[in-house]
């Protein structure tokens, strides 16, 4: 009976491999946001481009209405890309001061 309990207990203390623990961080960046403006009947290309260059940080004359021409003519300019909070802050803003925008979308 020894030789029975000693075989049973044998093949339950075999060694358990473990696997090698990693120290390495997967890391994912938080996504960016796009602030989309849309166009509308009501908003003019001056008020439109006068906005993009107050509320949206860098923003050039220049770019200003290329925006301003691409909201008109396509239908829709992304104005900014950037983190979540202040693409909120920039949408806000645009939306207050009269714009038409979609809703905030991950890049």
């Amino acid at each position: 009976m020894e030789t029975r309990l000693a075989a049973v207990y044998g093949m339950a203390s075999a060694p358990t491999v473990t696997p090698e623990k990693t120290n390495q961080v997967t890391r994912k960046p938080y996504p960016n946001y796009k602030v989309i403006v849309l166009n509308d009947d009501f908003n003019t290309f001056q008020h439109v481009a006068e906005c993009l260059m107050k509320y949206i940080p860098g923003m050039s004359g220049d770019l200003a209405w290329d925006l301003t021409n691409q909201v008109h003519y396509e239908g829709q300019a992304i104005v900014w890309v950037g983190p979540q909070e202040q693409a909120e802050l920039y949408h806000e803003q645009l939306r207050r001061a009269g714009l038409t925008m979609a809703p905030l979308e991950t890049a």
